[in-house]
C-alpha cells in the first residue's frame, strides 16, 4: 500500500519547500514538482490533492509559467498560494492585474478577515494577521467563486469554489507569520482532501528498511561517513537493512568539534558494520599550512577528502553500491532529471574510476532535514548525533579565520564546547537554531593578572531561522553571556576578549567564511 500523496506544484516561489515540510509536518506525504511536469506523470502520482506555490512572475505576462487546463478537470483539490491563487483565477475565467496604487497592494503583516463557513477557515477566528507579498490582485473574481477573505487593502484576499474544491488566497500560510496558517493547510488536507494522515517516521522506516533489502539483496555498500546527521542516519539505516555488507569510511581530518570524532566512532560501534575511521588530522593541517583564503582552505580540505577516501576504498575491495545521505531539498533545488547522478558525483568529491559498483543509493533522498532527525531517532541513534547542528564540509578550518593550526584549532574547539555547554546548562539549546564559536584572526591588548596581554578574540554566533535563507541573532542572555566570556577566558589560553556577533542574515551569512 502506497501513501496518500498531496503534488506541491512549483511556479518558482521561494517558499516551495516551506510548504511541502509544513503539509508533512500535518501526516500527510507530499512531493515538489516542477511547474512543468508532465500531466501524466502528476496523474500517475494520484494525488489526493495539488497546491500550487508562489512565484516571482505575474499571470497575465505571457512569458510566466502557467497551468497546463487539464489539471482542473482532474476532480483533485487545488490550493493556490498568492501567484498560485492568481493563477486559479486567470485560468478560469477571472481577471488579474496589476495594483495601481496601495490598494490591493500588500507586503508583510496584514490584519485579514475571514469567513469562518469557508471550509478553509473553519474552526479558526474571522480575524488575524497573515503574510502577505503580492503587487497584482484579482481585480475580476471567476465564475462559481465566492470572496471568503478580505483586508482593508484588498477585497479579494480568498476565493473558494468548494463545488469543484478550489481555493486560493493571495498570503502565505506556510510562514510562521500568518496565524493560524498551519491549521489553514489542516483544513484543506483533512477537510477537503480527505487525507487519512497515513505519513509517520516510523512506517518510512519499516517500508525503505524493506526496499533496501530487496534492492541491494547480497551486494556491498560503501558509504563516506563525515559525522554529520545526513551521513549518519543514512548508515544507521543501511545498518539496519543490510548489517555486514555495509562499509562506512570515516575520514577523520581533525577538524572537528571537541570529542566528535569519538562520539561518531562510539554511535556506530552497536551496528554490525565494518566502520574504518581514519586519522588524517596530521595530513590535512601539513596540507593547509601558511594557508590563508578561505575557499582555497576549501579546496585543499575537498581535494584532500578524496585522496583519502580512495585509498581506503582501493583496501576494500569489491563494491556493488555507492551510498550517501542526499536528502530532499538538495534533489528539489537540483531540478534536473539527473541531478541525482550529478549530487552523487559532488557529494563524494569526483566517485573514483576503479569503485565498481551497480548504482548510487539515496536512502534519505525524499526526506527533508527535520525529518532525517526524526528517522534517527527512530534507528536508536543518540540525541547528540540526531540533533547535531549543521556542520560545514570543512570543518572548524573556516570558523579560524586566518591560517588553520593545531594550537589554534584547539583553542576553538575548547571555546566553542564552553559556549554550548554554557547554552546547554542555561535550557536555551533548543530555542535557538545554530550557534558556534569563532576564532578570529584579530589580536588585542589585554590584562590578566596584573600582567599585559596581546591574545586572540573570540566571537561567538547564534541564529534562529526556519529556513536558513534568512536569519535572526539570537537574544542571548546577558547573564548566559557573561559566563561564556569568564570561562572562555579564564579557561582558554591565548584568548583575552570575547565578542558577540548581533549582525542578522542577510547582510551578514551565518558562518563567517
Amino acid at each position: 500500500m502506497s501513501h496518500q500523496t498531496v503534488i506541491v506544484l512549483d511556479f518558482g516561489g521561494q517558499y516551495n519547500q516551506l510548504i511541502a515540510r509544513r503539509v508533512r509536518e500535518q501526516g500527510v506525504y507530499c512531493e515538489v514538482k516542477p511547474c512543468t511536469t508532465p500531466l501524466a506523470e502528476l496523474k500517475a502520482r494520484n494525488p489526493i490533492g495539488i497546491i500550487f506555490t508562489g512565484g516571482p512572475g505575474s499571470v497575465y505576462d505571457p512569458a510566466a509559467p502557467q497551468a497546463d487546463p487539464e489539471l482542473f478537470r482532474l476532480g483533485v483539490p487545488i490550493l493556490g498560494i498568492c501567484y498560485g491563487c492568481q493563477l486559479l483565477a486567470h485560468n478560469l475565467g477571472g481577471r488579474v492585474a496589476p495594483a495601481q496604487s496601495d490598494t490591493a497592494r500588500e507586503y508583510g503583516k496584514t490584519a485579514t478577515h475571514f469567513d469562518p463557513d469557508c471550509k478553509l477557515f473553519h474552526g479558526l477566528p474571522a480575524e488575524s494577521v497573515t503574510w502577505m507579498s503580492h503587487g497584482d490582485y484579482m481585480e475580476t473574481v471567476p465564475d462559481g467563486f465566492r470572496l471568503t477573505a478580505r483586508s482593508a487593502a484588498c477585497p479579494n484576499v480568498a476565493i473558494a469554489d468548494e463545488a469543484r474544491g478550489f481555493y486560493g488566497v493571495q498570503f502565505h500560510p506556510e510562514v510562521n507569520h500568518t496565524e493560524h496558517g498551519a491549521a489553514m493547510l489542516r483544513n484543506f488536507l483533512y477537510e477537503i482532501c480527505g487525507a487519512a494522515g497515513d505519513w509517520t517516521m516510523e512506517d518510512y522506516k519499516e517500508r525503505a528498511v524493506r526496499r533496501l533489502r530487496e534492492k541491494i539483496g547480497d551486494g556491498r555498500v560503501l558509504l563516506a561517513l563525515s559525522g554529520g546527521v545526513d551521513s549518519s542516519v543514512a548508515a544507521a539505516l543501511l545498518a539496519e537493512a543490510v548489517g555486514p555488507q555495509l562499509t562506512c569510511v570515516f575520514v577523520d581530518h581533525g577538524l572537528m568539534r571537541l570529542n566528535e570524532g569519538d562520539e561518531v566512532e562510539a554511535a556506530f560501534s552497536q551496528w554490525d558494520i565494518r566502520f574504518i575511521r581514519v586519522n588524517t588530522e596530521e595530513r590535512f593541517l601539513s596540507k593547509l599550512s601558511g594557508v590563508t583564503e578561505p575557499e582555497g582552505k576549501r579546496k585543499i580540505i575537498g581535494e584532500e577528502f578524496i585522496r583519502v577516501f580512495e585509498a581506503e576504498a582501493k583496501q576494500i575491495g569489491r563494491v556493488d553500491y555507492l551510498a550517501q545521505g542526499t536528502i530532499y531539498p538538495d534533489v528539489i533545488e537540483s531540478g534536473a532529471g539527473d541531478a541525482a547522478v550529478i549530487k552523487s558525483h559532488h557529494n563524494v568529491g569526483g566517485l573514483p574510476d576503479y569503485v565498481d559498483f551497480k548504482e548510487i543509493v539515496e536512502p534519505l533522498r525524499m526526506l527533508f532535514k527535520d525529518e532525517v532527525r526524526q528517522l534517527g531517532r527512530e534507528l536508536g541513534l543518540p540525541e547528540y548525533l540526531v540533533s547535531r547542528q549543521p556542520f560545514p564540509g570543512p570543518g572548524l578550518a573556516i570558523r579560524c579565520i586566518g591560517e588553520v593550526t593545531k594550537e589554534k584549532l584547539d583553542m576553538l574547539r575548547r571555546a566553542d564546547f564552553i559556549f554550548r555547554d554554557e547554552i546547554a546548562k542555561a535550557g536555551l539549546a533548543g530555542t535557538m537554531d545554530q550557534y558556534f564559536a569563532v576564532l578570529t584572526n584579530l589580536r588585542s591588548v589585554g590584562v590578566m593578572g596584573d600582567g599585559r596581554t596581546y591574545d586572540y578574540a573570540l566571537a561567538l554566533r547564534s541564529v534562529t531561522t526556519s529556513d536558513f535563507m534568512t536569519a535572526d541573532w539570537t537574544r542571548i542572555p546577558y547573564e548566559v553571556l557573561d559566563r561564556v566570556s569568564v570561562r572562555v577566558v579564564n579557561e582558554v589560553p591565548h584568548i583575552n576578549r570575547v565578542l558577540y556577533d548581533i549582525t542578522s542574515k542577510p547582510p551578514a551569512t551565518i558562518e563567517y567564511e
